[in-house]
């Protein structure tokens, strides 16, 4: 299967994300058209607004249950359609379901096998894990459309083991927080992180990857399709090294030559 068309989606809440570098980026790296498009949710409506905030988590620690949503809760879906900076407090979605009402804004026009849609969004998407039952944050829903949740990439991945010790001690002293994190700054990903855009690039190659070869992810910290559980895993995967690992670079250059001899 080839790729025709990659449509990027932008999400305006986060200016530090560059999606027309973004955009070079992957036609660069895989000899593809790749189009700009604005925030996925412009095109949604109040029926969208319920479908969202009925797949808002409640309960981490049970499987997915819709969830009827008030009328409170679909007003502010709807504003942040209109503004995604509203978002003030993290809620959680079920990632999967989340992805589906994402693919309802599609046309049907745009939805053949040949166009991948990878759409960026402040919302923090999650999947429940069947071996510990419970639901984890995700950076990233491999699919088409395939979701890329930059919450996630600042919360996902665990800051260092330092930092939550630190952080539970000076709450229960009463110590002031913000000291505590600026010893750690650096070290972890945060909101308005000018290297933001560099991270997300990783992501996109694993989006791009899953849909061309059914394989998203590389154990190989050494690799930038490595799937980081950790922020000094991700910041030195993405930016460190800040390449693929010699089995995913052969792989590349296959997809490569496939693309440049039609």
């Amino acid at each position: 299967m080839k790729i025709l068309k990659i449509f990027l989606y932008d999400e305006p809440s986060v200016p530090e994300l560059k999606v027309d570098e973004l955009c070079k980026f992957v036609q660069d790296t895989f000899s593809v058209p790749v189009e700009k498009r604005k925030n996925i949710f412009s095109l949604a409506n109040e029926k969208t607004a319920s479908k969202l905030a009925s797949c808002r988590i409640f309960n981490t620690r049970k499987p997915f249950e819709t969830h009827s949503p008030t009328k409170e809760e679909i007003e502010f879906e709807l504003a942040t359609f209109y503004d995604s900076k509203k978002t003030e407090n993290i809620v959680m979605y079920d990632g999967f379901e989340f992805q589906r009402i994402v693919s309802e804004l599609i046309s049907d026009y745009e939805t053949t096998l040949d166009k991948l849609h990878i759409v960026f969004t402040n919302k923090l998407t999650c999947t429940y894990d069947d071996s510990d039952y419970r639901y984890h944050g995700r950076a990233v829903i491999c699919s088409n459309p395939a979701i890329i949740s930059t919450t996630g990439i600042v919360e996902a991945p665990a800051k260092p083991r330092g930092y939550y010790l630190e952080l539970i001690s000076n709450v229960v002293q009463g110590v002031n927080v913000e000291t505590m994190k600026k010893k750690y700054q650096g070290t972890y990903l945060e909101y308005n992180d000018k290297r933001f855009s560099a991270v997300s690039e990783g992501y996109v190659l694993q989006v791009i990857f899953y849909y061309l070869t059914g394989e998203a992810f590389c154990e190989s910290r050494e690799c930038r399709l490595n799937n980081a559980h950790w922020q000094s895993d991700l910041l030195y995967s993405q930016l460190e090294k800040g390449k693929l690992c010699g089995k995913h670079q052969k792989v590349l250059e296959q997809l490569s030559t496939l693309y440049n001899n039609p």
